[in-house]
C-alpha cells in the first residue's frame, strides 16, 4: 500500500467540468472470483484500475488462473484451475477476499485461507458466510487463523435465511449455489445493484438465478459454466463521492458512464441541500451548486435501497460546510467515523457518540495536515480539502487508491489543484 505518498490540495477552487465514472469496485471483485467457476475464457470490460482489483487478479493467478489487462479489460482464463489455498498475505489486503471462498468450493470442492484484512471498519464478522456454506454441505474448521473448508458429500442446496442483508454472505452462497446439487434459496439477500450485476454475469456463464435485485434469490444448480463476456456496472459510490465534491466546491459537473437508477439513495438528499441534479442524455448526470448548501437535519445509513455506508464518509464532509446539523446514525459499521477526528484537523465542528455523529456547518474550513486511516474516510478528506482555505496534505492515499482511479488526475481534470507525491 502507497503510504509513503501523499496527495497535497489547494483548496477554494470552484470545480467544474465533466468525470467519467470507472467501473465498480463492489462488483468487480465478486464478479473476478465468479470466474473461477467458467470453464473458459472470461473478458470482464470496464474493470476499474484498483489496487483491490490488482489484489484480486494475483489471488486469481495464485489459484492457477491466466489473467491480463488491456485498458480497463480483463482477461480471465481459469481453464487451468488447480490451486485452492489463498496466501495469507493476499487475503490481508482487502475484506472482499473473503468472496473468493464459495467460489473456489465450488470449483475445486476445497479451500483453504485465512481471516480476509482490508479497512478497519469494526467487526465485519464472517459468520453469516460460514453458517450459510455449512447448510450447502460445507465442513469448515478453523485451525491456527486459518479456515480448512471442505465438502465431502458435494455442495448442495439449500434454503438459507439471513439474519442481516450481508452483500458478502449474499454473494458467496450464490457463487457456491451456481453449480451445487439441486436448489438453492437465499432468503433477507442482499438487493444491492452488485448483486444483480453478479447474477447477470453467472447467467450469461450458464447458471440458473432469479430473483438477484429482490429479497429472495433463487439457484437452481447446473453441472458446469462456460466462458462469458460482461461489462462491470459504473461505481454509485464514486459517482457519488465526485458529486459532493462538485457540490462543497460550489461547482458544476457532468458525470458521464453513471447509472442514476443506482444512486437513489443518496441523490434526494443532495437535491433537499440545495443542489440541482438532473439527467443529461443517456448515462449522464448533470449537478450545479451556486450557493451554500443546507445541512439534511438526519442521514441513516441503510441497506440498499436505502443511503448506502460507503458514501456516509464524504457526506460528513459535505455537510462539515453546510448551514445548520446534521445528524448522522451510521447502521452497517460500528467504526465508521475514524475520519472525523482529520476533519476537525480542518476546523469542522463534529462530535461523535457511538454510532452517532453530529455535524454543526461552519462557513470556512482550514488546509491542514492530515491522514486517512481508510478508504472511504480518506475519500471525504479529499472532497474537505477541496473546500479548505490553503494547503492540505493528505498521507495514507494507499487507502484511497483501492477504490478511486487515479484521483488526483481525474480531479485535476475539472479544475482542482491537487498533485500527488512521494
Amino acid at each position: 500500500m502507497a503510504n509513503s505518498q501523499k496527495l497535497v490540495i489547494n483548496g477554494g477552487r470552484r470545480l467544474e467540468g465533466e468525470i467519467q465514472v470507472h467501473g465498480a469496485k463492489n462488483s468487480a471483485l465478486p464478479l473476478l472470483a465468479a470466474t473461477i467457476l467458467s470453464h473458459g475464457e472470461c473478458i470482464l470490460h470496464n474493470c476499474p484500475a484498483l489496487t483491490d482489483v490488482d489484489a484480486a487478479c494475483r489471488i486469481l493467478s495464485c489459484l492457477g488462473c491466466r489473467c491480463s489487462r488491456s485498458g480497463s479489460t480483463v482477461c480471465v482464463d481459469p481453464t487451468n484451475v488447480c490451486g485452492s489455498e489463498i496466501p495469507d498475505n493476499l487475503m490481508r489486503e482487502m475484506r472482499s477476499s473473503i468472496v473468493f471462498l464459495g467460489a473456489v468450493l465450488g470449483r475445486a470442492g476445497r479451500c483453504r485461507l485465512t481471516f480476509p484484512g482490508g479497512c478497519e471498519l469494526g467487526a465485519r464478522p464472517i459468520d453469516l458466510h460460514l453458517a450459510a456454506l455449512r447448510e450447502m454441505g460445507a465442513v469448515i474448521n478453523e485451525q491456527h487463523g486459518w479456515l480448512e473448508c471442505t465438502v465431502p458429500g458435494g455442495l448442495h442446496g439449500a434454503r438459507i435465511t439471513l439474519s442481516f442483508p450481508s452483500v458478502g454472505a449474499t454473494e458467496n452462497i450464490m457463487l457456491a449455489a451456481a453449480c451445487a446439487d439441486g436448489v438453492t434459496e437465499i432468503h433477507n439477500a442482499a438487493r444491492e445493484p452488485e448483486i444483480t450485476d453478479l447474477a447477470e454475469f453467472l447467467n450469461k456463464c450458464g447458471a440458473k438465478i432469479t430473483g438477484a435485485g429482490g429479497s429472495t434469490i433463487v439457484i437452481d444448480g447446473v453441472k458446469r459454466l462456460g466462458p462469458s463476456e460482461h461489462s462491470v456496472i459504473p461505481d454509485r459510490i464514486a459517482a457519488g463521492t465526485y458529486l459532493c465534491c462538485a457540490a462543497i466546491t460550489r461547482g458544476e459537473m457532468i458525470l458521464t458512464r453513471c447509472c442514476q437508477e443506482h444512486m437513489t439513495g443518496y441523490l434526494p438528499v443532495l437535491e433537499a441541500m440545495g443542489c440541482r441534479i438532473y439527467p443529461y442524455g443517456c448515462g449522464k448526470l448533470y449537478i450545479s451548486c451556486k450557493r451554500r448548501l443546507t445541512a439534511p437535519p438526519t442521514i441513516r445509513t441503510m441497506p440498499y435501497p436505502g443511503f448506502p455506508t460507503d458514501i456516509q464518509a464524504p457526506f460528513t464532509a459535505l455537510c462539515s460546510v453546510a448551514e445548520g446539523t446534521s445528524v448522522f446514525v451510521e447502521n452497517i459499521f460500528e467504526n465508521r467515523y475514524r475520519h472525523v477526528p482529520e476533519l476537525i484537523r480542518l476546523g469542522a465542528s463534529i462530535k461523535v457518540e457511538g454510532r452517532v455523529a453530529v455535524v454543526q456547518g461552519v462557513p470556512v474550513l482550514s488546509g491542514a495536515r492530515l491522514c486517512a486511516g481508510e478508504l472511504r474516510g480518506g475519500a471525504a478528506l479529499v472532497t474537505a480539502a477541496l473546500a479548505a482555505e490553503g494547503t492540505t496534505e493528505i498521507t495514507g492515499v494507499g487507502y484511497i487508491d483501492r477504490g478511486y482511479e487515479s484521483i488526483e488526475k481525474t480531479l485535476r481534470s475539472v479544475g482542482a489543484d491537487i498533485t500527488r507525491t512521494g
